[in-house]
């Protein structure tokens, strides 16, 4: 009897076909020598707190892959320089602060913040005919809206501080309250955010993920003065569709529109400046423009920073969200699956992986503000490698203030 063969069916799509994929190294790296640790370099880029510079001991910072150490001298002045010590190469953490600068644990030699040297005790004539020619390796300080801010590219090339309108002019009764524990919901974190700095940023762009994940998949985490949103009876695309971004002289901005249930409209703007600012309306205040500043730090290639500059008469706007926080931690001590049923920010960035694949990913319709934002990062490079200056980088005084559209109003 003859049988009819039946050709067996062949598995498309498998794992087994993945292609080798890896992460774009022209936007995610950050050391010096790289495109964008160049680019970086020609801005003015968050250190931390004003506080964070203390005269009693030495602070470690990381900053676009470099170690460094902070400090104030005894008169007031903050000091960072590189950590190991011009003379012998021993870390300066364990320096001693004085009046003048820091002193070297291992032989005493002393450095002002512009990294002179001004004391060698163990040469003679504490080093009189040698200290000035060493210099510690140091980089420009100053200080605005409570925060620390370095310069760390040519110094040639060095451009005014920026100022920004949302931070300007406090009201009566105002004060700005500085906090760096926030990525957006999620954990409560103290420290360095282990990820790269661009899943964070261009993150802020993604407005299917505000929709998604914040409020179909995980709840409204943030809460909401507009009403309950997740139990809205529309479809997702419906919601993402009316979004729009356009690249401004600055960044670039996202806008949202959307009848709210009770029929009024609301219109949504976030926004990006370069280098790595965020303007994020906050959930918990009132509609209308943006009252703090997110600013992103790439400390290196696999982590990050996050400052926010707050204005208002308290801080309640940070106790909430740390109390959000810390809520989350207790359930998750109840349930160690908690952060898998209710995931954040935290969750879906930091799960992309220390540097997520780049090459593996599919971008679609509403990652158009994503694709913008690489788009005007490698503009800026580019004119960086040609010998112009990046967007955001202001010489002439009075060019320095920076404005915002972000913010939540209703209309």
């Amino acid at each position: 009897m003859n049988h009819k063969t039946i050709p067996i069916a062949i598995d498309t799509g498998t794992a087994y076909e993945r292609k080798p994929a890896g992460y774009n190294a022209e936007l995610a790296e950050v050391g010096r020598g790289t495109p964008m640790g160049e680019l970086m370099r020609r801005w003015w880029q968050p250190v931390g707190p004003s506080a964070w510079a203390d005269t009693t001991l030495p602070r470690q910072v990381r900053m676009l892959a470099e170690d460094l150490i902070l400090f104030r001298d005894r008169q007031g002045r903050p000091g960072l320089v590189h950590e190991r010590c011009a003379h012998r190469g021993s870390s300066l953490l364990y320096g001693r602060i004085d009046e003048h600068g820091i002193r070297c644990c291992y032989h005493g030699w002393a450095f002002d913040v512009q990294g002179h040297c001004t004391d060698q005790p163990c040469e003679p004539d504490n080093g009189a005919q040698f200290r000035d020619k060493v210099r510690q390796p140091w980089y420009p300080l100053q200080e605005r809206y409570g925060m620390l801010w370095a310069y760390m590219g040519p110094p040639g090339k060095k451009p005014l501080l920026p100022r920004y309108d949302v931070l300007e002019n406090l009201s009566e009764g105002e004060q700005l309250f500085v906090d760096e524990h926030n990525i957006g919901s999620g954990r409560y974190f103290d420290g360095v955010v282990p990820f790269n700095w661009l899943q964070h940023y261009e993150n802020i762009l993604d407005y299917g993920h505000f929709l998604w994940l914040h409020y179909f998949h995980s709840g409204p985490q943030f809460g909401s003065r507009y009403g309950e949103l997740d139990k809205l009876d529309f479809q997702p695309w419906e919601w993402v569709k009316n979004n729009s971004w356009r690249v401004t002289p600055r960044g670039v901005l996202g806008e949202r529109r959307a009848t709210l249930p009770d029929g009024r409209h609301l219109r949504a703007v976030v926004e990006t400046v370069l280098p790595c600012v965020r303007g994020v309306s906050n959930p918990f205040g009132v509609p209308g423009r943006i009252d703090n500043l997110g600013f992103v730090l790439p400390v290196d290639d696999t982590h990050l920073r996050i400052f926010n500059v707050l204005r208002g008469a308290d801080d309640g706007f940070f106790r909430r969200l740390r109390d959000a926080r810390s809520g989350r931690d207790e359930k998750l001590a109840s349930d160690p699956h908690h952060f898998q049923r209710f995931p954040g920010d935290w969750e879906a960035q930091g799960s992309q992986g220390a540097v997520t694949l780049h090459g593996e990913e599919h971008l679609a319709t509403s990652d158009r503000g994503v694709v913008m934002l690489r788009r005007l990062f490698k503009q800026q490079i580019d004119r960086v490698a040609k010998g112009e200056d990046p967007i955001g980088a202001f010489f002439k005084p009075g060019s320095e203030l920076v404005t915002f559209e972000a913010g939540q109003f209703l209309e």
